[in-house]
This record gives C-alpha cells, structure tokens and sequence, in this order.
C-alpha cells in the first residue's frame, strides 16, 4: 500500500533551499486543512530540513505534532521557534504551554513508529512469502 505522501523522497540531501521550503510549506497547509495531520507533520519537517531558519515551518510542526499527541516533538519545535523568534507574538504566548508539555512528554509515551512494511501473517496464505 502506498502511502499519499510517497513523492517526498526518503533520504535527499538537504541544502539550504528556500524554495522547496516553500513549497513543502504549502502542501502541508493543504494536508493541515484537510485534517490529514500526519502528512502535514512530514511536509513540515521537509520545510525545516531545507531551511533550518524558516521559523512559520517550526511554528506549523509544533501544532500539528501537538494535535497528533506526539509531545516531545511538538516541545522540539517550539524551542526551535522561540530560538528563531524570541521577540514574537507567539513564542511569549506559548512561554506557559512548554510546561505543559513537558509534562505531557513526561506522562504520555509517544505513538510508536508505524511498521514500514505491515505483516504478512493477516493475508491468505496464497500471498505470504514461503
């Protein structure tokens, strides 16, 4: 089965490219909107690795690594924006969240990683390997 954000490659080598920041930027605005939060995450996570100053990419990956309960990841990117926009609006607004979330972090375990390739025990013998 395919995953619908196959196209981001698995392991390019990331140089500072402010372009292609942009545009994985927006196609996690669409994945966002559509509440298709796991792809908005990957595609926000690209926006950072091709520019690791791009704080709105930061901003974005915090929130939805934050409604997708993965705590620790979403506390990374919020330290991440505060050290790129100390002076901001919302890096004074979210000074009390980090505790939150710290504790959050703390209590909840994170969602393991999904098996890249699922088992094969659930599919009729015909298509298992021998």
């Amino acid at each position: 089965m395919r995953d619908e954000d196959e196209d981001v490659a698995n392991d390019p080598n990331y140089a500072f490219n402010p372009i292609q920041a942009k545009k994985e930027f927006k196609v996690g605005n669409f994945y966002a909107r559509k509440g298709n939060h796991p792809a908005a995450a990957g595609r926000y996570l690209e926006a950072t690795r091709w520019d690791p100053g791009y704080s709105e990419a930061f901003w974005k990956l915090a929130q939805v690594r934050e409604k997708l309960s993965q705590y620790q990841q979403a506390l990374d990117a919020y330290q991440r924006y505060i050290k790129l926009e100390p002076d901001s609006k919302q890096a004074k607004d979210i000074g009390g969240r980090l505790a939150a979330l710290e504790k959050q972090a703390k209590e909840i375990p994170e969602e393991p990683e999904k098996q890249e390739h699922p088992s094969t025990a659930t599919l009729p013998r015909v298509f298992r390997n021998p």
